[in-house]
């Protein structure tokens, strides 16, 4: 599993400073490691200005892959970029959906 750390203020996972980060609706983060390159992508049938980032995606799983910005932003209001005054602290799961579950079954 990635060990996302704040170090003198910034983000960093496994050692790597995080260069930009978005976050969703659904719980989802894109952290960027890495700028790979730019390009135009189509998306909705459009052709964009696209940036291409390699970093770590918290999905479903956590899991390092490239991403496109432009999908990204795409997604509208449901996806955000994450200000760099909140991105040392973002990505941290702290709940675990099986013990919250639980929880919740316990008080009804």
């Amino acid at each position: 599993m990635p060990e996302l750390k704040t170090i003198n203020g910034r983000l960093e996972i496994d050692g790597k400073p995080v260069i930009k980060g978005w976050e969703s609706f659904t719980g989802w983060y894109w952290f960027a490691l890495e700028k790979d390159s730019e390009q135009v992508s189509e998306i909705n049938g459009r052709a964009v200005p696209d940036v291409i980032w390699f970093g770590l995606v918290q999905g479903f799983e956590d899991e390092y892959g490239y991403f496109s910005e432009a999908e990204i932003k795409a997604l509208g209001s449901r996806a955000w970029p994450i200000k760099a005054v909140d991105l040392p602290y973002a990505g941290r799961r702290a709940w675990a959906p099986a013990r919250g579950l639980g929880l919740l079954a316990e008080a009804l």
